[in-house]
């Protein structure tokens, strides 16, 4: 007797399969759905504000990012496909879609946030910010990472059903005729029966591409005829029909080319989470260096308003005593009024960021009122070290080839257009099949002695009939070839032309992204180093500045200059400041940006692939 079990899922679903059988469950389900944050997020908050370093963002981001938690479904999305495949379906296919993380408002003297055509004219430094979402800044661009377009391959020659099916009917029925010639009925005007059919059968195919179907029939009909020689009588048979393809659909590689596909494709779906953690660390590192640099910059805007305003101060002091003209006061109070908006301007920069980077660090966003609510303080700080560790450019290259996630993938999805084309050849021959035939009758009923040509030899009942069949009393063989042979197969033909195309637009496509990867090492190391230069340069221009602000407040004190000075060189010493915080922030994400483009991202971040898959950071 078949026993079946129940296997389920919470929040997934149920399946029913037999007892000892595989499962017919992906071995790594999606673990319960949850858009609650983790709570490493409230464990942050002090008083209010949320003291984060680079290391708690990366975890944070990890732990409740919605584009890593999609992405967490593909390897049970790939395991569903090699379900399918193995029970001789063709694979659904993944989503090749990743997002990005927002670009943010950028640092200090971004080119995307401040319009150097409006400016105050006062202090030269002023200027007015483009609303952050008018740029585009706040949405998530998304990457499709198909190598194979917008129009998928042909699925080539169909695969045997590998599950075995259970065949099975039962029914009864009473049909009455009338006869327009009696005498076949034996004088009766109609010709009444009752019928039962009882069939049975299994059906199993292999990935030889054979179907085998063993079957078992039984009918036993009850008829008012007089000339029957048996009434009531019970027919059966026992058959075994196997149909072997020669040609088209032959072969094992063939017809278990959708369970290779799949298992490449399940090495797809790690892949894809990989690269979708990747660009999510990456983007967070981005962000969180920004934030950095514009809360820095925020301090020098400070800076700036308490200079302009002692400035100020000692101006009207000196235009009370009549030792200076009014117009030195007007031109002070100008510059306090600049280097406020100046504040203000970063300050907005600093809170569009953070909402920016809350949305990316947590699952609910804003829609959380401790979310909401909470100031982001960085803990870490923009530092460059003094020696810079490279190796060779072509060893990096080399390593990025062999180790990034998303070129793998890339060969993996050429590779499964190669196995694809096996289906689109075997498409293209002509169908010859093998068919053989083996089946055992057997008939018994009751002996009608009213008809004239009854013969005792099959009188009995259900049992006689099984006995027939399995004694093969009744036996019928049969073997036969058949053919079908298109004159020409265009279909097949375009199917395999227009595939054969589409591999090698791929590979072109696989190439195009490993010279993309070794521009993007190439343009990081360039972006190091010159962030690097600007850093140093900027720290001297700024200590010069600062210098030379202060050589001339001291002339101001003593009469030699004027306030028109002063605020020129207080604009420049705030450049020079907001310069040094750029540079600073320029080489740490071209710092990233090089080991996102090596794939060394993670593991010099301390990233385990299988915690993040688990949805937790230790």
């Amino acid at each position: 007797m078949l026993q079946f079990r129940r296997v389920c899922f919470p929040g997934v679903l149920c399946l029913v399969s037999l007892a000892g059988a595989q499962p017919l469950v992906p071995q790594t389900p999606p673990h319960r759905l949850t858009f609650q944050n983790s709570s490493r997020f409230h464990d942050l908050i002090r008083a209010g504000n949320l003291y984060l370093s680079v290391r708690d963002a990366l975890a944070l981001a990890i732990e409740n990012n919605l584009d890593v938690e999609l992405q967490r479904y593909q390897p049970a999305i790939s395991d569903t496909d090699l379900l399918r495949a193995k029970g001789g379906g063709i694979v659904r296919g993944l989503d090749f879609t990743l997002a990005e993380v927002p670009t943010g408002v950028g640092g200090p003297l971004s080119p995307v946030l401040l319009n150097p055509a409006v400016s105050t004219g006062v202090s030269g430094g002023s200027s007015v910010s483009t609303n952050a979402l008018e740029l585009g800044v706040l949405a998530a661009p998304q990457v499709n990472l198909s190598m194979e377009g917008t129009v998928p391959q042909s699925t080539g020659t169909a695969v045997p059903i590998y599950d075995m099916s259970v065949l099975s009917q039962l029914n009864w029925t009473h049909t009455s005729t009338p006869e327009a010639n009696p005498l076949a009925t034996g004088g009766l005007p109609s010709l009444n029966s009752s019928s039962s059919v009882i069939n049975a059968g299994v059906t199993q195919g292999f990935a030889t591409g054979a179907q085998v179907t063993l079957s078992y029939d039984n009918t036993h009909e009850s008829l008012n005829a007089l000339n029957y020689g048996y009434n009531p009588y019970t027919t059966s048979s026992l058959g075994l029909t196997v149909t072997q393809p020669l040609l088209r659909n032959f072969g094992l590689a063939l017809n278990r080319r959708f369970i290779r596909i799949a298992g490449d494709e399940r090495r797809i779906g790690s892949l894809l989470f990989q690269q979708q953690l990747i660009q999510t660390v990456y983007g967070v590192i981005r962000l969180y260096t920004d934030f950095v640099a514009l809360y820095e910059d925020v301090k020098v805007k400070q800076e700036s308003l308490r200079s302009a305003e002692k400035l100020l101060e000692d101006v009207k002091a000196q235009v009370e005593q009549g030792t200076l003209a009014p117009v030195e006061a007007t031109r002070a109070n100008a510059q306090v009024y600049a280097t406020r908006q100046d504040l203000a301007n970063s300050q907005g920069l600093v809170e569009e960021q953070e909402a920016i980077l809350k949305n990316v660090l947590t699952r609910t966003g804003n829609a959380d009122p401790e979310v909401q609510m909470a100031h982001i303080v960085p803990t870490d700080t923009l530092s460059i070290p003094e020696k810079e560790d490279i190796r060779p450019i072509q060893d990096l290259m080399n390593e990025a080839l062999a180790r990034r996630p998303d070129l793998d993938q890339a060969r993996l999805q050429v590779d499964i257009g190669k196995i694809g084309l096996e289906g689109d050849r075997s498409a293209t021959k002509p169908e010859l099949d093998l068919v053989g035939i083996a089946q055992n009758n057997g008939l018994a009923g009751s002996l009608n002695p009213l008809a004239s040509n009854s013969s005792p030899a099959l009188i009995g009942g259900f049992g006689s009939v099984l006995d027939q069949i399995f004694s093969r009393k009744y036996p019928t063989y049969g073997i036969g070839v058949n053919l079908n042979f298109p004159i020409h197969n265009r279909i097949a033909e375009a199917d395999l032309a227009r595939d054969q195309i589409q591999l090698e637009r791929s590979q072109i496509r696989v190439r195009e992204l490993e010279n993309q990867a070794r521009l993007e090492i190439e343009d990081a190391l360039i972006a190091m180093r010159r962030a690097r230069a600007s850093a140093e340069a900027a720290t001297q221009a700024r200590l010069l500045q600062e210098q030379s602000l202060e050589v001339e407040q001291a002339k101001f004190q003593v009469g030699a200059s004027t306030s028109f000075f002063v605020i020129q060189y207080e604009t420049l010493l705030a450049q020079a400041r907001s310069t040094e915080v750029a540079a600073k922030s320029a080489y740490v994400k071209a710092r990233a940006a090089l080991e996102r483009a090596i794939g060394t991202i993670l593991d010099d971040n301390g990233i385990s692939i299988a915690d993040a898959q688990a949805g937790s950071v230790r």
